[in-house]
């Protein structure tokens, strides 16, 4: 909870629950244990509801309207319902057309699969030598993260309607990406692929772009996209002190913990 926020009541399924004015419905319900499933959802970015799964009944005078959960903005006496009949139906359609989307996505099996959803009847997509494997659902979140918080813009939609995929611009090494994985990070489907290569990222899934590798001095592992760090470190503060810059996390935790035990070990001497 935000320390000051104003709090109103809210409720859901029949029960009353606390929350801050102005937060998405979605994150009440999922701090309470209520499941609702999405697939779009990212705390860092705005909602947009884009995969239309969380879709609850919002009931107001007595009425239900379908709206998206992740969009629903908290405020005193608002009520949903998330599981009607209607409801089901309706993810368990929206989970067929997933299965036909993204036919090899284990995640799309097991959340439709908790909706008696095995088989789909619509055509499945299939593209041989996907890059994505066969798992994307297009929420966008890969296209969205790496504009809205890396500020890369290395990727994007490509193609309308069925054809449209997400990719680098031309299916071309992109050299604006910045290696960094947040795309892998906030993909629901576990569709996007990085293999890192001794001294050489490689971003499978966008292209084959490869990014060069920072070396730990001390270790010798390679740790971090060399670009990436280069500009991390070159900010006014980046809050690592100089001698810990060029280190990997893990050397630097060990160069830290020395310091600490050195200067616990001498305070100690000098006192005792």
């Amino acid at each position: 909870m935000t320390e000051g926020a104003r709090m109103v009541t809210v409720t859901i399924n029949k029960s009353q629950y606390r929350a801050e004015e102005g937060e998405t419905m979605l994150s009440v319900a999922m701090r309470n244990g209520i499941d609702i499933p999405h697939l779009c959802y990212e705390e860092v970015l705005d909602p947009y509801g884009a995969c239309r799964l969380c879709m609850v009944d919002h009931v107001t005078c007595g009425k239900r309207t379908m709206m998206t959960a992740c969009t629903m903005r908290a405020k005193e006496g608002l009520e949903i319902m998330t599981d009607t009949p209607e409801i089901v139906r309706y993810r368990s359609t929206l989970f067929e057309l997933y299965l036909a989307q993204a036919p090899k996505s284990d995640v799309i099996k097991e959340m439709a699969a908790r909706y008696g959803v095995t088989k789909t009847r619509f055509l499945k997509k299939i593209v041989h030598d996907d890059p994505l494997g066969g798992k994307c659902i297009l929420c966008g979140l890969c296209v969205r993260v790496c504009d809205e918080i890396m500020g890369g813009s290395a990727i994007g939609f490509i193609n309308r309607g069925p054809s449209t995929v997400v990719n680098t611009p031309f299916f071309d090494e992109n050299p604006a990406c910045l290696g960094c994985g947040t795309c892998a990070k906030v993909c629901p489907t576990h569709a996007i692929e990085i293999e890192d290569q001794g001294d050489t990222r490689i971003m499978k899934s966008w292209s084959g772009t490869r990014i060069a590798l920072q070396m730990c001095p001390d270790c010798g592992q390679y740790f971090a996209p060399k670009e990436m760090l280069e500009e991390i470190l070159s900010l006014p503060d980046p809050g690592i002190v100089e001698e810990l810059k060029p280190l990997c996390p893990a050397c630097r935790a060990k160069v830290i913990a020395k310091g600490m035990f050195k200067a616990t070990f001498q305070g100690s001497v000098h006192h005792g």
